[in-house]
């Protein structure tokens, strides 16, 4: 038995993991990947074999795996002066006055508060609770409902929760804590035919505006929407867009949130992935690569013109997390931020996004690729099946999307994402830090393994037309 196995038994008898079939693993059931160590861009599992981490972690390790010495020289200076202190009424600690401080400096101009939270889903409640908290105390308490986009991804907390669309994420937990209306997102696929920038950027600005008004302007809260889109497969806006969000908060009075949760601190080749796309969000939420990988932490930065609201005298923000701000994590974000800098990563992710760009859009011809898209280390595949609107009949998404795409990766070396749920799609999210050579390995793995589905998909597909039926 390898120490997979027995990691993985050990596992299906104890451990319940994050959005998994908990039941199917160990035992009889499916291997677990269990890692063990992170080298530069790489992952070794127990057993000793090493994959590329095409997906950073979960988004989240932004300089890779080869910076432990130095955090964990921050972390331990910060944890032999003061382990723990609270953000409680009027006590704070240096490393988080610190860390706040820096964010403000390199967020957009005017957003210059931070609220510290554990990780993201918690920053997106609390963009939440703080929106409530503004609206109500400008006299409009009746803004108790949020816009979000159609097949979007803000979180599952039970606040956050209601932002999503998803059924399988949604249905088990009941009715939604917070009125939700989703708009269109920034898909082109879903168009009827094809748009320009300007033109795609009106139809969708008039879809929005139809749901404020058909809602009422008066009841909306907050619009919370992600610089480009994750779920769906890395969906970026056309021109216009996040300027036209503004003009639409501005007219109508609520607040507008820029999620950034992945596309924050380097993703698209900028601190803020908005700043990509001229976008001037009231809140922004962050988290995972804030502190790389290395700790967990989230934040909800905060416009000057909503802090003078909720920060007026004698008002109370009641709202808070124990661990907001931890002495470690601010320590270990702020020695980030510093490497960053630093070892010029922003810079790298720019130097090579075309390249990137040009290595994926080479995919585009194979049959079981219906479109590419994505911006700087974060894009997507999307697949096409064996139906004739394009998607997977059950066969065939059990044998390819289930099946060979994400082993073949796997025994490629390559950690990706295979997904199948807003679409099915192949996603990669590469570690900043990577060069040229191992984005040209990314890429021509992805197209070895697409390829084969491709004929896998045409062996599948031949039964199909042969009978003149569709399954």
């Amino acid at each position: 038995m390898t120490r997979t196995d027995e990691l993985s038994s050990a596992a299906a008898r104890h451990l319940l993991l994050n959005m998994t079939p908990n039941g199917s693993i160990g035992g009889d059931g499916q291997d677990m990947l269990i890692v063990q160590r992170g080298e530069g861009p790489y992952l070794d599992d127990v057993d000793g074999t090493r994959y590329i981490d095409g997906l950073s972690g979960l988004y989240c390790c932004q300089i890779g795996y080869s910076y432990s010495d130095e955090i964990a020289e921050a972390a331990g200076h910060q944890l032999r002066e003061l382990c723990y202190s609270p953000l409680w009424l009027a006590s704070a600690h240096p490393p988080a006055i610190e860390l706040a401080e820096r964010l403000a400096g390199l967020a957009p101009e005017g957003v210059d508060r931070v609220f510290f939270a554990g990780g993201g889903a918690e920053a997106v409640e609390t963009a939440w609770k703080i929106a409530r908290r503004y609206h109500t105390l400008r006299g409009e308490p009746g803004r108790v409902k949020v816009i979000a986009r159609s097949g979007a991804y803000h979180g599952l907390t039970l606040g956050a929760l209601s932002f999503n669309d998803d059924p399988a994420l949604t249905e088990p937990y009941g009715p939604p804590a917070v009125a939700t209306t989703f708009v269109a997102n920034t898909d082109r696929s879903l168009l009827p035919g094809p748009l320009d920038d300007a033109a795609f950027t009106a139809y969708l600005l008039a879809d929005l505006e139809q749901a404020i008004l058909r809602e009422g302007p008066e009841t909306i809260g907050m619009l919370i929407a992600e610089p480009v889109q994750n779920r769906g497969g890395c969906i970026p806006p056309p021109e216009g867009y996040w300027a036209g969000l503004r003009s639409l908060a501005d007219r109508y009075g609520f607040l507008l949130v820029a999620d950034e949760v992945i596309t924050a601190f380097g993703r698209l080749g900028t601190w803020f992935g908005g700043d990509r796309y001229g976008a001037r969000p009231d809140m922004i939420t962050v988290a995972k690569g804030i502190t790389a990988g290395y700790a967990p932490m989230g934040a909800t930065l905060v416009g000057e013109r909503v802090a003078e609201v909720i920060n007026r005298p004698g008002e109370m923000l009641n709202h808070g997390y124990t661990f907001s701000g931890h002495p470690l994590t601010t320590a270990i974000a702020l020695r980030t931020l510093d490497i960053i800098e630093r070892d010029r990563i922003l810079e790298n992710v720019r130097d090579l996004e075309d390249h990137l760009a040009k290595r994926m859009a080479e995919l585009a011809p194979l049959p079981i690729v219906g479109g590419v898209r994505g911006a700087g280390f974060f894009y997507a595949a999307e697949l096409a099946g064996d139906l004739p609107d394009g998607g997977f009949s059950d066969t065939a998404r059990a044998a390819l999307i289930t099946d060979l795409i994400p082993r073949r990766l796997r025994e490629a070396g390559l950690l990706a994402r295979v997904y199948d749920r807003a679409a099915p799609l192949v996603q990669i999210a590469p570690p900043l830090i990577s060069d040229r050579d191992l984005l040209d390995r990314i890429t021509g793995i992805l197209t070895e393994t697409l390829a084969e589905a491709s004929t896998r998909l045409a062996a599948l597909a031949r039964p199909h037309r042969h009978e003149g039926t569709t399954p």
